[in-house]
């Protein structure tokens, strides 16, 4: 019998699926409640597991899934403990079937008999459809969200419960998967019992969802480090409305009148810093006065009101920027420095970062600059930015990512090297200039640094010293006629010729 290679792939996917369905037959999800919130644009999904080993070997790991067809919407995936909050490792991968399979470790080996509980946190992104997809400015927003009534799992699932939270006690219609029920805003399916690998129901639920939907792409965020005490933030933003889109034109006296447009967006609240100053916002036309900047305890607020509401399709351009102490970000060990700082901030709530495009701008002469990520990023050649004073440029550390929550304000770490002597060179350089310049303008204004004489400029220079001095022999005859005129009146008034001959003795 030849033995191919296509014999020996065979034989290893037999030998792969025996040993999986021997893991999935020791592992059993005993305990499993979803809650599934859609009252915002994104899909927050939370499960709550608890494992159980009935095998006889130690099991490290386990497999969650994620759908073919929610894949591509999935923005944040965590796994932790639910007790200790301790984050556990998954490596995404994909399966068989086209499912997105995340092999996550637990923390502690799951010895036979025993169970643990794992709570399993998902974000999706664009996965509620506006439908219809066209409203009129009077008519409400309503949504469909698709997805399965029962836990995608490779495992047997003892029992398990899915609660899903709307936006609104209005519901166009939901697939009823018995038993399944409706409370004000809350739909319950389940409990389910005994329920086998990888069961699929797929649900429906159409309903009234009005919260805002926006989306930003790009965020072109710049940081500028400075060791001067500063950091330079400067955010710049295209806002979408992603919902449904306005059918017909635009009323603004029945959006006045009538209070229409329940979907659309009249204004919205960034939140920066708690220590941000010199606060600026502004759109293409210039500085955006509709707006209230106001100190919290946990941040600064910034609210924000667009010069037109936005309705589904609608867009936004403004800039945001302010001042960060160095101080509180920045950290050192003699030559060596750590920025520490989140990648993103809070844009509005339950934002959608399609896409954003970052800078770092590190002081001129840092060197073996190392970056830091909390999650998976695209880091683009590093380049040089050329600024006020600066000779060799100064190194920008650029990066990209995409689909994006506010899951993701998480802390970035850049670590560089830069001498003290290296901070210097800015005033150095300033008080070299400045005492060039001076000693110039000396030396230029006191030497005369013509080639070849200029007789004409020679003879007039003569003739103005030579009129300089008959002026100053001029003046000095018309103050001996003046003296001389005094002294004849004096002896004209009291006839007393020796003091005359005194005064022209002495004085003339």
């Amino acid at each position: 019998m030849e033995f191919s290679w296509k014999t020996a792939v065979f034989f290893a996917v037999a030998l792969f699926s025996s040993l999986a369905a021997a893991v999935n037959e020791e592992l059993v999800i005993t305990n499993a409640d979803r809650a599934i919130d859609l009252s915002s644009q994104l899909v927050k999904i939370a499960h709550r597991l608890t494992l159980s080993n009935n095998g006889k070997a130690t099991i490290n790991s386990f497999t969650f899934l994620v759908a073919p067809d929610a894949k591509d919407d999935l923005s944040f995936f965590e796994a932790q403990v639910p007790d200790s909050k301790k984050v556990l490792a998954s490596t995404p991968n994909i399966d068989a079937d086209g499912n997105l399979a995340y092999s996550i470790a637990l923390d502690k080996a799951l010895e036979a008999g025993q169970t643990r509980k794992v709570r399993v946190d998902l974000v999706f992104t664009h996965h509620l459809k506006a439908f219809p997809e066209l409203i009129t400015q009077k008519e409400k927003q309503l949504v469909q969200y698709r997805g399965n009534a029962y836990i995608l799992s490779p495992y047997k699932i003892g029992a398990q419960t899915t609660k899903v939270s709307l936006s609104s006690a209005n519901v166009e219609s939901f697939t009823k998967v018995k038993p399944s029920s409706q409370s004000d805003s809350m739909i319950t399916y389940g409990p389910y019992n005994g329920v086998a690998p990888l069961t699929t129901e797929n649900v429906v639920i159409h309903f009234e969802n009005n919260s805002p939907f926006l989306s930003i792409a790009p965020l072109n965020r710049h940081i500028e480090v400075s060791h001067w005490g500063n950091i330079a933030v400067e955010e710049t933003i295209d806002m979408y409305h992603t919902g449904a889109k306005l059918k017909g034109s635009f009323s603004r006296f029945e959006y006045q009148r009538e209070q229409s447009g329940i979907s659309s967006v009249k204004a919205f609240k960034t939140l920066l810093p708690p220590s941000a100053s010199d606060v600026y916002y502004r759109d293409e036309i210039g500085n955006i006065s509709t707006s209230n900047l106001r100190e919290e305890d946990d941040g600064v607020e910034l609210e924000l009101r667009p010069r037109f509401p936005l309705f589904g399709g609608w867009k936004t351009h403004y800039v945001i920027g302010y001042n960060l102490p160095s101080y509180e970000y920045l950290f050192n060990s003699g030559d060596q420095f750590v920025l520490k700082m989140p990648l993103i901030d809070h844009v509005v709530d339950n934002m959608v970062v399609d896409e954003t495009r970052i800078r770092i701008i590190l002081p001129e002469g840092a060197t073996n600059i190392e970056l830091d990520v909390p999650y998976d990023v695209t880091r683009l050649e590093d380049s040089l930015h050329f600024t006020y004073l600066d000779t060799t440029g100064r190194p920008v550390v650029e990066i990209t990512a995409k689909n994006l929550v506010e899951h993701h304000i998480q802390d970035f770490k850049l670590s560089y090297q830069l001498s003290w002597i290296t901070m210097l060179q800015e005033p150095l350089l300033c008080v070299s200039a400045f005492f060039v310049l001076f000693v110039t303008a000396i030396i230029y204004t006191r030497l005369d640094f013509s080639i070849s004489k200029d007789e004409a400029n020679e003879n007039r220079l003569r003739t103005a010293g030579m009129a300089e001095i008959l002026r100053g022999r001029y003046s000095k005859r018309m103050s001996l006629y003046n003296q001389f005129e005094e002294q004849i009146q004096k002896l004209k008034g009291y006839k007393d010729p020796s003091a005359y001959q005194v005064a022209y003795l002495t004085k003339l």
